[in-house]
């Protein structure tokens, strides 16, 4: 457009006269006086061009990527108006590793994977912004599994039992247990952010470091463990029982002493209903129309 309207300026100033003559035309941009009551020749205004510079809806789009808590991100984001963005992320992070709580010798494998969407508010239509939000897909979870060497003592509410020791006459084989750490109570999971940094610059340009800090409210972790195999009362492996037997003491003492040690577990657990979520990453945006 802006082309167009040099050229018109320039055969304006060449031939006013012939300008003069035609009629007005609803495409051009330019506005022809009409001729002055006493003869004279009329006066030709400057043209009038379109001020405004403000992207339409869903005009950009952008893409972007960073690390948080919630494993390694990648955002896709568009523009609404001058203040808002809409905003969609996935995150996703495996990792094993190595542990021994109260005996339990465990190899771990924390699965990150989640989704979610959120409404980018710019008070100021850069900078500074808020971002309420939805986790609608979250599947973090740590699990875990454990072999006690036979003969070696594990603590349960601050009881100590023995693993036993592989019997084939009498069946017996160590102790065994799995468990799983989920922190995705509340699905879906409300978000709310504040942060700095458009994935969208309003003033051009389509690069952007975007910094977001915040939380997910995911409720409190949800902590299972569950126990296979032998155990004992005693280290001399007199008193031994497979501990899902539900008629032997020992076994009956184990399971109760389980489930109070995970009920003690899960209140440690407790102050992480409230997820944090702070990230930094890049971003490239573009026109799409």
């Amino acid at each position: 457009m802006k082309q167009v309207v040099f050229v018109l300026v320039l055969a304006l100033s060449a031939a006013p006269s012939v300008l003069l003559g035609q009629a007005y035309s609803s495409s051009s941009s330019l506005i022809v006086a009409e001729p002055a009551s006493d003869g004279g020749a009329g006066q030709v205004p400057s043209p009038i061009r379109n001020a405004s510079t403000v992207a339409g809806p869903f005009s950009r789009l952008a893409f972007g990527a960073g690390i948080s808590p919630l494993g390694i991100g990648l955002q896709v984001a568009t523009n609404i108006n001058k203040h808002l963005n809409v905003r969609g992320t996935g995150n996703f992070y495996n990792y094993s590793l190595n542990f021994t709580t109260n005996g339990f010798p465990a190899t771990a494998s924390l699965n990150m994977a989640s989704a979610g969407a959120a409404l980018d508010v710019y008070p100021f239509h850069a900078g500074f912004r808020l971002s309420p939000g939805v986790l609608f897909y979250n599947q973090n979870q740590l699990s875990a599994s454990s072999t006690v060497v036979g003969g070696t003592s594990f603590t349960l509410n601050n009881q100590t039992f023995y693993s036993a020791n592989a019997n084939a006459a009498t069946g017996a084989t160590p102790l065994n247990a799995t468990g799983a750490l989920n922190l995705n109570t509340t699905k879906p999971a409300f978000t709310m952010t504040t942060g700095w940094g458009n994935m969208i610059p309003r003033k051009g340009g389509h690069w952007s470091v975007p910094f977001e800090i915040g939380a997910a409210f995911t409720g409190a972790p949800a902590l299972g463990l569950n126990l296979t195999g032998s155990a004992c009362a005693d280290q001399a492996q007199t008193e031994c029982t497979n501990v899902a037997s539900t008629t032997n003491p020992i076994a009956i003492q184990i399971q109760s002493d389980l489930a109070a040690q995970v009920t003690k577990w899960n209140s440690d657990l407790n102050p992480l209903k409230v997820y944090p979520i702070i990230s930094v990453g890049v971003a490239y945006s573009f026109h799409i129309r």
